[in-house]
């Protein structure tokens, strides 16, 4: 398969490990920034294969991990009014809030609909006029534009029982977040694939020029993170930081003009609530007043009520990179894909359901 099995050549992969092993000699501590990442790192075993002297860390690229209780609390209240149908993507419905989950929301009697994209939950409320359908809107800048979309085509087709909750984040302020906050000392960041295909590369550039970190943009097969890690080591050995692009199939210096507009069309900037970070200026994505008609946060009234995070849960500490899953006392016992207790092991792309699945070998 084109792109697949060319980028999982074994013999390609030894020779990319070769030359870091070779180039390789300051200590180096990177960091990824996308979930998916993540996932493909543990399961293909990188992290044993690369020198002692190279350490991967896990950031806040997990769009459903990163989303805060409060933020959850306040769609499970919504899904508890009466004639609304909530609409979220699987991993969403799992995820644990103050009190209870969507899941736990939908046994109680809550009408919640898992969806796979914002046209499907368009398409819900287009078949139940009666209802308001309220899509929770998750992700970064690779979902917005299509959700964006969902909301432009609401107004065309002038559906007016559709709403969008939108805990849209955007990625750059939050890697500036994590680098002020100095809890780890980064030498090089592995800058995310799918974001990237949106934004393009050039929104990094104050992580080189500021801080003087290494970044790289990576796609998602073993010899693309590889690639992305050489870029990063030559870098760092150089002293030379900058931003490369190791994924040039999928991503382009300018990104994709035509979703940003649209996200830009439909969104402005304001402040966004992160896991374990807090409240982070500049860092989401609000929908804009001229379409506060599909904003589910302005046209509906609740009280989710006071909001704690899961006694023992340390996905704060995990998403900012100062805690492995190791380090928590939850992990593989109370804690598993089957009964989890925070979102990072909810999440196909969470850190602890990685150590979980992949075993500690990988870690």
């Amino acid at each position: 398969m084109k792109f697949v099995e060319e980028y999982r050549d074994p013999e390609l992969g030894k020779k990319l490990l070769d030359m870091i092993h070779e180039r390789s000699r300051k200590p180096a501590r990177l960091m990824e920034f996308c979930g998916g990442h993540t996932v493909a790192i543990f399961k293909h075993g990188l992290r044993q294969l690369l020198p002692d002297n190279i350490e991967m860390l896990s950031g806040p690229g997990c769009p459903v991990c990163v989303t805060a209780s409060d933020d959850l609390d306040r769609a499970i209240a919504l899904g508890h009014l009466p004639d609304v149908i909530i609409t979220s993507f699987g991993d969403m419905v799992r995820v644990p809030g103050s009190r209870s989950s969507l899941q736990e929301a939908r046994s109680e009697g809550a009408d919640v609909r898992i969806v796979y994209s914002a046209q499907d939950a368009l398409a819900i409320a287009r078949d139940n006029p009666e209802k308001s359908v309220i899509f929770i809107g998750i992700g970064f800048e690779t979902t917005a534009p299509t959700i964006a979309a969902s909301i432009l085509q609401a107004e065309q087709e002038k559906i007016s029982n559709y709403y969008v909750l939108s805990l849209h984040k955007v990625c750059p302020p939050i890697m500036k977040a994590i680098l002020d906050l100095g809890e780890v000392n980064l030498g090089g960041i592995i800058c995310p694939g799918h974001v990237s295909a949106i934004i393009g590369s050039h929104p990094y550039q104050f992580i080189a020029d500021d801080y003087k970190i290494a970044c790289a943009v990576s796609g998602f097969e073993p010899l693309d993170i590889l690639l992305a890690v050489d870029r990063l080591i030559r870098q760092i050995e150089s002293g030379q930081p900058t931003v490369e692009i190791a994924y040039r199939r999928g991503v382009k210096p300018e990104g994709n003009v035509p979703a940003i507009r649209l996200m830009e069309t439909v969104f402005e900037i304001g402040e966004a609530n992160w896991r374990g970070i807090g409240v982070v200026p500049s860092s989401g994505l609000q929908v804009k007043s001229q379409y506060e008609k599909y904003d589910a946060a302005k046209n509906f009234k609740i009280d989710p009520g006071p909001t704690h995070e899961p006694e023992g849960c340390i996905c704060g500490s995990i998403l900012r990179g100062v805690s492995t899953p190791k380090d928590c006392g939850l992990f593989g016992g109370t804690c598993t894909p089957e009964h989890p207790v925070g979102p990072c092991m909810v999440s196909s792309e969470g850190s602890c359901a990685a150590y979980y699945h992949y075993g500690d070998n990988h870690g």
